[in-house]
């Protein structure tokens, strides 16, 4: 397959308002550096474990001595690449993220299209909202969350203000930012798996 660029909308499923990154990728890029580049554009930690989702079988790396793993509809998705998954304008699949959290994303190849040799890719196109908090029990929990920081008197205002600091504007996103650290080793991920 030739080199292509994938414009690519990644969205958090299941939370109003819509948190999503528009991306442009090679389309012949490993799934690990994809996963990487998801982790940085939307803002997370890449402090847990993922996987993608297509048609009820499951891309993730092969851990060892995972007995779970021959149970489950599992392919390593080490030598894998985005073509492999998406090849049609319009094709989905999903990214989740901390199994215990659940953050699933939906990924829509939103077009194909061809190089331009002035750009250095990955880019961040656009987006919208900031990214939840990692570890702060998945969607449910973020709109609690947020909806507590909007009640400077409800009894757990002070306990999340003491676990987030100032960290926390659900509506932050910066594009240029974003686009910094997709230019860095490893996408600007900290590789932890």
């Amino acid at each position: 397959m030739d080199r292509q660029i994938y414009q690519i909308q990644v969205a958090l499923k299941n939370f109003k308002p819509k948190i999503w990154r528009r991306i442009l990728v090679p389309s012949n890029l490993l799934l690990s550096d994809f996963h990487k580049i998801i982790q940085t554009s939307m803002g997370w930690t890449n402090s847990h474990l993922h996987q993608f989702i297509k048609d009820q079988t499951y891309y993730t790396v092969r851990m060892k001595d995972d007995d779970m793993w021959e149970d489950m509809n599992s392919v390593d998705y080490k030598k894998m690449k985005i073509f492999d998954l998406l090849s049609v304008e319009k094709g989905k699949i999903i990214y989740e993220y901390d199994f215990g959290d659940g953050w699933e994303h939906e990924i829509i190849l939103e077009k194909i299209l061809p190089v331009d040799k002035k750009l250095k890719y990955p880019i961040c196109l656009a987006g919208k909202m900031n990214c939840p908090p990692e570890d702060c029990g998945g969607v449910w929990g973020y709109a609690e969350m947020i909806e507590i920081l909007k009640q400077p008197k409800h009894k757990e205002y002070e306990n999340i203000i003491e676990w987030l600091g100032d960290e926390l504007d659900p509506e932050y996103f910066d594009k240029e930012e974003v686009n910094e650290y997709l230019q860095t080793k490893d996408y600007g991920c900290i590789s932890l798996f």
